[in-house]
């Protein structure tokens, strides 16, 4: 007989699953045209920089010589800023986070679904999966489901690793990408734990759904028209932000608004009287990886 094993679970086990599904960094930068170890090299050195094992001016003397040659007139030094960081900076902006429930989760994949429909991704691109291993043998067998959005982490090592700081952590909460500043090299690709970033390599599923690239979604509140070869969001890195469009609509994300089980809860963290900041108080939660220091904004309870 069938059952879900969320409810027998540690933290750990759920930190060696998402570990299964983080990609091999050699074959993430095997394709790019920029230089893979500097990229690894990097990533493993931003992660020391935020568990406190290295200074962020220690790291950015050891690189900044590197990515000059590297990436010449492209590198940026410094952070940029967006109308929504200063505006949160003030005080009259939410810090967005999500509460996954995995007892109500039942691996139907409707947030994988909706999220794709919603952001128009195309293959091998999906912001939203339900990671799930199964032990046992037919009927006696047991499914264990781990829905996996990009953790938006407080502390972030992909942005640390970006050379024309196209990725970069917005005040109210949301890692986001400026795809017309993303040359696309793919370190964040590697530098993130928990493998929750793709690349756009310009595929469609236009034979399979004829007038899917005349369909568009205002991603990151920016509407770029109908999908064209040569034309952004291809050939850059892409991955969730809370369906941040949506939340500039005082919409929720996609996957929350349709989670078939109720799993999912989203709010502003900063209002401690919140739902999702009340359930991330809860005895039953805990983050992904939390030994790493990224801070994740997406929280679980078991």
């Amino acid at each position: 007989m069938a059952f879900n094993s969320n409810n027998h679970l540690q933290p750990e086990d759920y930190s060696k699953l998402a570990d299964q599904f983080v990609p091999d960094s050699n074959k993430v930068l095997a394709s790019s045209p920029y230089d893979s170890e500097l990229g690894k090299n990097m990533a493993r050195d931003a992660r020391k920089v935020i568990n406190g094992n290295l200074k962020i001016e220690d790291f950015h003397k050891v690189y900044s010589a590197s990515l000059i040659k590297e990436f010449g007139d492209q590198y940026a030094s410094g952070p940029i800023d967006t109308n929504q960081s200063s505006k949160a900076k003030s005080g009259t902006g939410p810090k967005w986070g999500m509460v996954i429930d995995l007892k109500k989760c039942i691996g139907c994949d409707t947030c994988t679904v909706s999220c794709k429909a919603e952001n128009r991704t195309p293959p091998g691109v999906s912001y939203n999966v339900v990671l799930e291993t199964i032990k046992g043998d037919f009927p006696n067998f047991s499914i264990t489901n781990l829905p996996k959005p990009c953790m938006q982490c407080d502390n972030p090592p992909c942005v640390q690793v970006c050379p024309t700081r196209a990725t970069y952590k917005m005040e109210n909460g949301i890692v986001t990408i400026d795809n017309d500043r993303c040359i696309g090299c793919r370190y964040c690709m590697v530098a993130c734990p928990y493998g929750s970033r793709s690349y756009d390599f310009g595929t469609s599923y236009e034979q399979e759904m004829v007038g899917f690239n005349d369909v568009t979604s205002p991603e990151y509140g920016v509407d770029r028209g109908k999908r064209k070869k040569g034309a952004i969001p291809e050939e850059t890195v892409r991955k969730c932000s809370f369906c941040y469009h949506r939340l500039q609509r005082g919409e929720e994300p996609a996957c929350v608004e349709t989670c078939i089980g109720d799993a999912r809860y989203f709010g502003d963290m900063n209002d401690p009287n919140s739902v999702v900041s009340k359930l991330a108080a809860s005895p039953r939660a805990f983050r992904l990886k939390e030994e790493l220091g990224t801070k994740p904004r997406v929280v679980y309870l078991r």
